[in-house]
């Protein structure tokens, strides 16, 4: 059933991938800040330790993207395969609590990586065929609100378990499983349409046959993204100029909210005023902010600097998988956005080595001057080099 209006042209589909990618996040976002402290406190493993968990899982996830978004064209499934994906990572949290030492925290975490990897392209692929084709954008803003909320409410819940119910550490990687069972179980209830593709694109899904103009996309994606390091960067910067650690957490809550707001009016924007319009605002935003964590000290200022930030992660999220999903045939659409989360994933973890070494070699500001200078040069990209991807209008 359609919704009219601002909602015009999405599906129950539509509303199911939102709500699985909320509850997903949710589950995920309950461990982001305690597994740090998890490891270090609980199983006395070592910062080097924290770091090659995180970077490990990241690298899992990243090199799956492509793949399952290869394996979801070519048996022409997506449903199934997302499936697997939410499975694995709603059994990994618990794994996690259940550990009795970083390795086992670490086969765990990277079985949780390993589920996000293999959900992602198929299920984005499942929202681009859950709406019309003037309203992709929102269907892509929809599950970006959903899955920025719960990114939003997770750490609260977490505070909450620990502030309100005195909950221990391993029990929360345990009830973590729970808004994980809820998510797949939204998949499941999701309706897949057979994909309408000739019977040589079973046998003949490769890069190759990737447009001309994606191959430009991505490109611009990878200039920005060398740049694009990871949030922790700005937590650990706002921790060490003087806010507290629940000051933080909330802060970093709030730039989800922030993101969850604006992903769908973005994503409506994109559908109106085009794709590449609405991307190169969210790239300015970065460049904005990462200037400002690199030339400021006031706590106050990076405080607002950062929940503003939510506004790049809002229309990055849901507009860019929107414009890679517009230049692709509909039979490659999973591969196409799988390889274009993947370049985003693959060039954040080198952003976040070099900026690591900038931190550590040369300064804090250093680590965000840099990012900020890739994003003035992948913004000057994404103008003149970019495709604009302009879906088909709606009549008025």
């Amino acid at each position: 059933m359609e919704r009219k209006g601002y909602f015009a042209g999405l599906s129950r589909n539509t509303y199911l991938l939102a709500l699985a990618s909320l509850f997903a996040d949710v589950s995920t976002e309950m461990l982001y800040p305690i597994l740090p402290i998890f490891l270090t406190q609980n199983l006395g493993a070592t910062a080097t330790v924290v770091g090659a968990v995180d970077g490990v899982a990241q690298a899992v996830q990243n090199v799956v993207q492509g793949f399952s978004g290869w394996l979801s064209d070519r048996l022409r499934r997506r449903k199934g395969i997302a499936l697997v994906g939410y499975v694995l990572a709603a059994v990994a949290k618990p794994l996690i609590g259940l550990s009795t030492g970083w390795l086992g925290v670490l086969g765990a975490r990277a079985l949780d990586r390993l589920g996000a990897g293999t959900r992602s392209a198929p299920r984005d692929a499942l929202v681009a065929a859950s709406a019309d084709e003037g309203s992709r954008g929102k269907a892509f803003g929809l599950e970006g609100a959903g899955d920025n909320l719960g990114a939003f409410l997770g750490p609260l819940i977490t505070l909450a378990l620990i502030a309100l119910a005195a909950v221990s550490l391993p029990s929360i990687f345990l009830l973590a499983f729970v808004p994980g069972l809820l998510a797949a179980l939204m998949v499941l209830l999701v309706r897949e349409e057979p994909i309408e593709a000739h019977a040589k694109a079973k046998l003949d899904v490769h890069p190759g046959r990737f447009p001309k103009r994606y191959w430009a996309y991505l490109g611009v994606t990878a200039l920005f993204g060398i740049g694009n390091s990871s949030n922790a960067f700005l937590i650990l910067r706002t921790h060490d100029l003087g806010a507290s650690l629940t000051q933080t957490i909330l802060i970093y809550a709030l730039f989800n909210l922030v993101a969850a707001l604006a992903s769908y009016p973005a994503g409506y924007l994109s559908d109106h005023l085009g794709r590449k319009n609405v991307l190169l605002a969210s790239f300015v935003i970065f460049l904005v902010v990462y200037a400002g964590f690199g030339l400021t000290t006031d706590t106050a200022l990076l405080g607002f600097l950062f929940a503003f930030y939510g506004l790049y992660q809002g229309v990055f999220r849901a507009v860019g998988k929107a414009l890679a999903s517009d230049l692709v045939p509909e039979e490659m659409r999973a591969s196409g956005v799988g390889w274009y989360m993947a370049t985003v994933g693959l060039t954040g973890l080198m952003a976040s080595l070099v900026g690591g070494v900038l931190w550590t070699s040369v300064g804090p500001p250093a680590t965000f001057c840099y990012g900020a200078g890739s994003a003035l040069a992948g913004s000057v990209a994404l103008l003149f080099f970019a495709p604009a991807g302009e879906p088909e209008k709606q009549p008025t």
